[in-house]
């Protein structure tokens, strides 16, 4: 299928396939004899799953680091992202991301307290 063809299939945008070819999460497709990207079921369940991801809170660069895991989730879509190894790659950039949102969750927190404090509103 071409490339809008595919996007509409993965819920997203021609533009976004580009971007997650160009930062290698998603392989370059097959082109056609007049230069035009193909692509089939497998690349359209791969953007899903990038897509599922960074709606997780993964980032594109978090994804960059795991990028091998991206197929293990499109070859097997119950597969957990990380497994039960803390020191695996995986296990790494989730645990960092976890770290990064429960920060600003407490940064968001603190903001919210001197806000309701300030506002009366405590």
């Amino acid at each position: 299928m071409r490339i809008g063809d595919a996007a509409a299939a993965a819920g997203t945008t021609p533009r976004a396939l580009r971007f997650y070819e160009e930062c290698g999460l998603l392989p370059p497709p097959p082109r056609s004899p007049a230069g035009q990207r193909r692509y089939g079921p497998d690349e359209v369940v791969r953007v899903r799953v990038i897509r599922g991801l960074l709606a997780l809170g993964l980032t594109v660069e978090d994804l960059r680091g795991i990028s091998d895991r991206i197929q293990l989730l499109t070859d097997e879509p119950g597969r957990r992202c990380a497994g039960a190894d803390a020191a695996s790659p995986a296990s790494v950039v989730v645990d960092r991301r976890l770290a990064v949102i429960d920060a600003e969750i407490d940064r968001l927190s603190r903001l919210r307290e001197r806000l309701a404090e300030h506002t009366g509103r405590a």
